[in-house]
């Protein structure tokens, strides 16, 4: 892993670039086969007050069953803004994070300096540059109490080898939280082929899938669809914080493009999870429509106090 102190926005970005991953991302965003998330969760970034931390704890209260989180390990796979690793530290847990895209990585160490200037960078919250598909980085890792990964491993290109791989790193009586696009179908496809079109586009034709595209997720609003986008926003608003506390312009900037992209029924993440001896505890779906699943396991038979205070 590489970690830093607090230092110099210059010595901040040496870190990161020389970082297990951070080449590859940068190469695929260049390349067109993968979306910069992280220029996104960046923007969002600038977003992030006290309200929408209070927003995101309250979101893992609810699934987790608890606000304490004192002496347990919260890795967050994926942490984007680290907005639910900040909420996670707030609540009591010891952090690990970790991106892929390096932009992920710089926005999450500037909100630990906003947020938690006082946190360890190595006890209290580390921030690291690494992939889940990287073998050698996971066997390093410790297995830890809650493995958060909300809205990610279907963005790796491989979600089933990410998905064993999060698993593994599941502490024994420990929770894993997960997130993961729903299987439509004919649909799925269709919005795959429009996010490989947005990453390989110019400008232009980005802001025209955008535009359509959102349009179409603002079908039952169309009028006021077009006019926020006639302002510059998402179709439905974007500053006002949504459930988790997060952007809807942000949110839905990351659907158009978030490519890879893969899905799965339900029944396939039990079936996976259980298999590697997880027991379904929180479920809440999206109805069989466009977004994601939200699941919480437990490891093992009698393991549902994992998270308990």
């Amino acid at each position: 892993m590489t970690e830093i102190a607090a230092g110099t926005e210059s010595n901040e970005s040496a870190a990161v670039a020389g970082a297990s991953g951070a080449v590859d991302c940068e190469t695929e965003i260049r390349q067109g086969r993968r979306f910069a998330f992280g220029r996104n969760w960046r923007r969002f970034g600038d977003l992030i007050d006290e309200e929408r931390v209070a927003t995101a704890g309250e979101s893992l209260e609810r699934a987790l069953g608890t606000s304490d989180l004192t002496g347990r390990t919260f890795l967050d796979i994926g942490c984007g803004s680290g907005l639910f690793s900040l909420a996670a530290l707030r609540m009591g847990a010891r952090v690990r994070s970790f991106d892929y895209d390096p932009d992920s990585v710089r926005t999450t160490r500037r909100l630990r300096a906003r947020f938690a200037p006082e946190a360890d960078h190595v006890t209290d919250w580390s921030v690291c540059c690494a992939s889940i598909l990287d073998p050698g980085f996971v066997r390093e890792q410790e297995r830890a109490d809650i493995v958060y990964s909300w809205g990610v491993l279907h963005h790796t290109g491989d979600l089933w080898k990410a998905m064993d791989a999060a698993c593994g790193l599941v502490a024994p009586g420990g929770a894993l939280y997960v997130s993961i696009y729903n299987d439509q179908g004919l649909e799925s496809l269709v919005w795959t082929e429009v996010k490989r079109r947005y990453n390989r586009s110019g400008p232009l034709a980005r802001r025209l899938l955008l535009s359509g595209s959102l349009l179409y997720l603002s079908r039952n609003h169309p009028a006021r669809a077009l006019l926020n986008l006639a302002r510059g926003g998402a179709p439905l608003g974007g500053s006002v914080p949504r459930p988790r506390g997060m952007s809807r312009r942000h949110d839905l900037v990351d659907w158009v493009g978030g490519y890879p992209f893969e899905v799965a029924t339900p029944e396939e993440v039990f079936s996976f999870c259980r298999e590697r001896a997880f027991e379904l505890r929180h479920l809440k779906t999206c109805r069989g429509g466009l977004g994601c699943n939200e699941f919480v396991f437990t490891l093992g038979s009698g393991a549902g106090a994992a998270a308990s205070p």
